[in-house]
């Protein structure tokens, strides 16, 4: 079927929750997509950082075509290799905790308040501090924990129970924290808030109050794990471990999943009946995430991030010179931030239309976020169609 017949299917049965562009995609293989015209598009925005191996890795495929072909479902009342493969994978990958499995990174997030508030139900503490311009997701708590109203708009009353404070700002954190406060919750880079990055000054601050006053660190890694920031995770440049960490988006390598993993003494709480997922760590899933975590290795992408990184700021802030709309590059690994000095919904536009898929958060910022196999090659084609764009802008 062609656009314009699958836009009025869209139109008829789809909820137009989602601002679409014209554009019906078919095919995708590494950096490259192609839509049902077959007009192709260089992707350095990775579908908010899903796609981090590129589009239809043969490593992720060849994962699902034999588990699919083995066994699709199985519930959690029962074992299954892949599950328990990559909560080992992550587990030591990261700071040996435990993992429950779900599909999403609010559902990741979700189990994570849910697993603060039980382990401290019989002190009664509940209270969640978290940072404005955070992004938690989109259930009613994880929404509520998201500190930015745009969000909040029409979906009171919201949960009792969170409260915000200054990202970066250790003394307001110090001052909101009561005898209630069970928890604090933040991204160690924050995503759809603007590609902004925890000082290291913070993070340890933040770990330091917690030990003192007995709180729990929750890391959402949803969008800034997975090796993106050249680390597995981003919690690793700063010298601290969490109590909790999430993960979604990119575990999968494009096929939906989340995870949450805790220190084994705080993930007991979660009893059998507390918490669960019908479909979280079904075997197709796991099997990809599996694959994910392999060829990290194999592929030494760490340091591929590490070098791409490095190389897509250097560029970017040498465009920065020529272009007066460009504020500030920032971002660690391949997680970068443009900001701009105008709105850049018009920009990211014409660029869709010169085949650039990039992506505009909070009205100025633009998302550069590749998959971490990306070479020089494609960051130089995808800033060789900005520079060209912002030319006119």
């Amino acid at each position: 079927m062609n656009t314009k017949e699958i836009k009025e299917i869209y139109d008829q049965y789809v909820i137009p929750n989602y601002i679409r562009n014209p554009i019906l995609l078919v095919k995708g293989s590494g950096v490259d997509v192609w839509d049902a015209e077959g007009k192709r598009y260089l992707d350095l925005f990775s579908g908010w950082a899903v796609s981090l191996l590129g589009h239809c890795h043969p490593n992720v495929v060849k994962a699902l075509q034999e588990q699919a072909a083995k066994l699709q479902h199985a519930p959690n009342i029962y074992y299954t290799e892949p599950q328990g493969i990559l909560a080992k994978h992550i587990s030591e990958k990261s700071f040996g905790g435990q993992c429950f499995f779900c599909n999403s990174g609010a559902e990741a997030n979700e189990s994570a308040i849910k697993l603060a508030r039980i382990h401290n139900s019989n002190a009664g503490k509940y209270k969640i501090i978290t940072f404005l311009d955070s992004f938690h997701g989109r259930t009613i708590a994880t929404v509520t924990a998201t500190a930015q109203p745009k969000y909040h708009k029409g979906f009171a009353p919201l949960l009792e129970g969170f409260s915000y404070v200054p990202f970066n700002d250790l003394d307001a954190l110090k001052k909101e924290v009561d005898d209630k406060t069970c928890a604090i919750m933040l991204e160690p880079i924050q995503g759809e808030g603007g590609i902004n990055i925890a000082t290291k000054e913070f993070m340890q601050g933040i770990r330091k109050l917690c030990n003192e006053k007995g709180l729990l660190l929750i890391l959402d890694e949803v969008q800034c794990g997975m090796a993106r920031s050249g680390k597995y995770f981003a919690y690793q440049h700063y010298g601290i471990e969490p109590d909790i960490m999430t993960l979604a988006k990119a575990l999968g390598g494009g096929v939906a999943i989340g995870a949450m993993t805790a220190r084994k003494e705080i993930a007991k709480s979660l009893v059998p009946g507390s918490h669960a997922s019908t479909f979280g760590g079904n075997p197709l899933a796991c099997a990809a995430g599996v694959a994910v975590f392999e060829t990290i290795e194999k592929e030494h992408l760490l340091e591929n991030v590490k070098n791409m990184g490095s190389y897509a700021q250097e560029q970017l802030k040498s465009l920065q010179k020529t272009c007066k709309v460009i504020k500030e590059v920032r971002g660690v690994g391949l997680m970068i931030g443009i900001e701009l000095s105008v709105n850049g919904a018009e920009i990211i536009k014409n660029c869709i239309q010169a085949g650039l898929f990039l992506n505009c958060t909070h009205d100025k910022v633009i998302r550069f976020m590749p998959p971490l196999n990306v070479k020089k090659e494609n960051i130089d084609e995808g800033i060789a169609i900005l520079k060209t764009i912002l030319s006119k802008t």
